[in-house]
Order: C-alpha cells, then structure tokens, then sequence
C-alpha cells in the first residue's frame, strides 16, 4: 500500500457521508484510470463503503475486476490523507425504450439507462 490509510470505495451517497469536516480535493478520472489505481493496492488495503449492485456486478466487471470481493463497512470520516475513489453513479428514464421478446415468449421493455463515472477524492486536511 502507498498510503498510511486503506482507500476509501465509495458512492454517491457514501461520499456525503465521509466528507463531514476538512478540506478535500477531487478529480475526474476515466474508467482506465480507476482500473489502476484498484489495482494499485491489495484488496485488503480497500474498504467497500457502499450497497450498491450497480457498481458491484456491472461496473466491476466493466473494470475487469469481477474478482473483488470486499465486505461492506461504514466509514462515517475520511481522515486527513486518505483517498477515495467515487463511483458517482445516475439513472435516466430511457428514450428510446425499445422491446426486446424473450426465448420464453414474454417481452421486456427497457425503461432506464445507467451512467457512470468516477471521482479521485483526496482529504487535504
């Protein structure tokens, strides 16, 4: 690990929760981006501060990181020089909402689309 603190893994609303006091610093990060920095640390330096299936099944294994497995703990501060990566995560009302039959005969309509992108989150002070 290149830090004192294990990396924070958070979401939209797990970020609110970690960033009661101090001075922080973010950044935009691109998917690829995010991919190194997981793979910078073992998976027991990072903490899973979210319940969110999104960003576990799908957005995990976007990463090509379907392999982590971190249990859930709440983390209520980050501490001065800890880090975090932010999967900010938005759901829209489909458009398009096109129907899809099913082998089974029945039909699906699609009814939401899912966005996603990621934040470096650093606490200054």
């Amino acid at each position: 690990m290149t830090n004192a603190h294990p990396l924070l893994l958070l979401d939209n609303n797990s970020m609110m929760s970690v960033i009661n006091e101090g001075e922080f610093k973010s950044s935009h990060l691109t998917f690829e981006e995010a991919k190194v920095i997981l793979n910078s640390y073992e998976q027991e330096d990072m903490i899973r501060c979210f319940h969110h299936h999104e960003i576990e099944t799908i957005l995990f294994e976007y990463l090509d990181i379907g392999g982590l497995h971190l249990p859930y703990q709440r983390v209520r501060d980050m501490l001065p020089g800890q880090d975090a990566l932010v999967f900010k995560v938005y759901v829209a009302p489909s458009h398009s909402s096109p129907l899809v039959r099913l082998d089974e005969g029945y039909e699906a309509k699609k009814v939401q689309n899912v966005f996603a992108h990621c934040l470096y989150l650093s606490r200054i002070k």
